[in-house]
């Protein structure tokens, strides 16, 4: 890797903005392989190095057009504009640079809240296969990976699940599907829910009553949360979700209920091992007496749950 380097004074760099404000991976790829296919030179700004402390993971990305506007972030807002004017730069001149921000950096003007240091990877965008062979896996809701090789310039897409960060001379972004709610239960609590967690960021699927949800729709980044006040309407979502990869398995009632359920699936072949998939009460905390507070413990529950799931890179 080569250090950081200094914009050319002589370079008019158009003031920059945010397009808009998102973290998430598919607004980031998107808005760069449609900016590329427009016609804007774009930059792919990737976090590849931390150094003490950090306010975004490893991974975490920018995308930046040459007139200035970008997305994502790679800091906690601090450091976006400072880092899309050098991405404009290196699109200026046609050319990758690493660029390092805070502890070890020539930019003694920018300093990271945290007190520590990034090394960011500012790749020019040539074509978006890559980019749009990571977007459609991802619609698709399977993990996939883009793989940056700083010494020729050049990212590759691949499949498959891994984790974000250096292998060998390359660096292997990895991504996993945007995480999804699989709801069934009463309309006034499963509304609740639906909303916190769709505002938190998940995609957000209801089971109305006598469906089943499939094995398409149970996949590894997926939570299941049955909120009924009958035992014998979970069973049969039970036996589906129980047999899936969903990360996550809860369901509404007290301890006392709780066992109920369990001898009912234990008649129904179900063993000891499952019931410990099952997250009963529901929630981070008991007894939650309204809908409200009832959808802000199990989302809060659920999203604590997903970060335990993958190492916090491969988001």
């Amino acid at each position: 890797m080569v250090a950081g380097i200094l914009p050319d004074p002589e370079m008019h760099v158009p003031e920059p903005r945010a397009a808009f404000l998102s973290d998430d991976a598919i607004d980031i790829l998107a808005f760069a392989a449609q900016s590329l296919e427009e016609g804007s030179r774009t930059a792919l700004v990737t976090l590849v190095e931390i150094h003490g402390g950090a306010a975004r993971a490893i991974g975490a990305q920018m995308a930046v057009r040459q007139d200035g506007l970008y997305c994502g972030f790679v800091s906690g807002g601090c450091t976006e504009a400072a880092v899309a004017a050098e991405a404009v730069v290196a699109l200026g001149k046609g050319i990758d640079r690493i660029l390092r921000l805070g502890e070890g950096s020539p930019f003694f003007d920018i300093v990271l809240p945290c007190g520590g240091g990034i090394t960011l990877a500012i790749h020019v965008l040539r074509d978006t296969s890559a980019l749009r062979g990571a977007l459609a896996g991802l619609r698709r809701r399977t993990p996939v990976r883009l793989r940056y090789h700083p010494g020729t310039q050049a990212l590759f897409f691949e499949p498959g699940a891994g984790a974000s960060g250096w292998h060998g001379d390359a660096f292997v972004r990895a991504y996993r599907p945007k995480p999804r709610l699989l709801l069934a239960g009463n309309p006034m609590e499963t509304g609740a829910v639906a909303r916190v967690a769709a505002a938190s960021g998940y995609a957000v699927l209801t089971i109305e009553r006598g469906e089943a949800p499939s094995p398409v729709q149970l996949d590894a980044d997926t939570a299941v949360a049955l909120l009924f006040h009958d035992i014998d309407r979970e069973l049969p979502l039970l036996d589906a979700t129980l047999a899936s990869p969903a990360f996550y398995i809860g369901a509404l009632g007290s301890r006392r209920t709780h066992a109920k359920r369990c001898e009912a699936l234990r008649r129904r072949g179900h063993g000891e091992t499952a019931f410990a998939h099952i997250k009963a009460p529901i929630g981070i905390f008991d007894k939650a007496r309204d809908s409200r507070a009832l959808a802000l413990s199990i989302v809060a529950d659920i999203a604590q749950a997903y970060g335990r799931s993958y190492p916090s890179s491969e988001q």
